[in-house]
């Protein structure tokens, strides 16, 4: 029995798909009866358990082979990310209960990193699941290329992207959920003992001006790349809606500084298979479609 928290998501949905069409047994957790519905109706148990309920997890993590981590995603944290070590210490606890063979995290590139910032919450994960003697595979992908879906409405209405990621030629390593997805299943039925880092990135690392690149393709049109200058961050953040932006302000200057990135050798990355472009066209015409139902 393979477990996946997280299965609502790009990346727990693209797992679970990778699972059940390998024929594997999937108990999908979630959090509303409602959305379990489809995924019943696809040969999968549902657990009903928020990330915060320790009971509700362990039984839902109950005779599990291998439990995918994934807690649900905290863009405007307190400092302290006590949003996150509440979700760790509910994790941890049900873990220890359900005692499952072996757990899958979906953690982060650069975690490892020991300056303060948005990715801190995996690297948190990370330091009390190793103290657990349950086998662990850390799965640490690039950047999401699905990003680029804040992207698409300036791109398209504007030719322009603009860019925290900077300089605007800069690659960094960036990875499709899809990917994320297909290996996860890959890890999860596998045997190891211990812990395990897998780093995980797509076919080519992008720069922004990639992304514009993509986008141009996409939409037949002339699309560039444009920083927004790192002064205005705070108070733009501020402005929509966030009340603590400097672990975001933080991150973005990681990958831009170059102390969020892999912690392996190089030749070490696993390799995805899916282009930027690929991903672009189909955020792009999921967009086009939205856009025609809304009128």
């Amino acid at each position: 029995m393979y477990v996946i928290t997280g299965v609502t998501g790009q990346v727990g949905g693209a797992l679970a798909n990778a699972l059940l069409e390998a024929g594997q047994p999937v108990r999908a957790v979630m959090r509303d009866e409602k959305k379990g519905a489809a995924w019943s109706a696809r040969g999968c148990e549902v657990a009903l358990a928020t990330m915060t309920d320790a009971d509700a997890l362990a039984r839902a993590f109950d005779r599990a082979d291998c439990v995918f981590i994934l807690p649900p995603p905290e863009f405007d944290p307190t400092p302290d990310f006590r949003e996150a070590r509440e979700v760790i210490d509910a994790i941890v606890a049900a873990l220890a209960h359900a005692k499952p063979r072996r757990i899958v995290c979906l953690s982060t590139i650069g975690a490892q990193a020991t300056q303060s910032n948005l990715l801190t919450q995996r690297t948190l994960l990370e330091e009390a699941l190793r103290e657990q003697s349950i086998p662990v595979t850390f799965l640490r992908p690039g950047w999401f290329m699905e990003n680029c879906a804040w992207d698409i409405d300036s791109a398209r209405d504007e030719g322009i992207v603009y860019s925290f990621l900077q300089p605007l030629d800069r690659a960094i390593p960036m990875i499709a959920t899809a990917d994320i997805g297909d290996l996860a299943a890959k890890l999860m039925r596998d045997a190891w003992t211990g812990v395990r880092i897998v780093e995980l990135e797509g076919p080519q690392r992008a720069s922004p001006d990639d992304i514009a690149a993509a986008f141009a393709g996409v939409l037949g049109k002339p699309v560039r790349a444009q920083a927004v200058p790192r002064d205005t961050w705070e108070a733009l953040f501020t402005s929509q809606g966030m009340q603590h932006p400097m672990p975001r302000i933080r991150m973005l200057d990681g990958f831009n500084e170059g102390w969020i990135d892999f912690e392996g050798p190089r030749g070490e990355i696993v390799k995805g298979k899916t282009p930027l472009i690929d991903v672009i066209r189909k955020l792009v015409a999921a967009s086009d479609s939205a856009r025609v139902i809304s009128t």
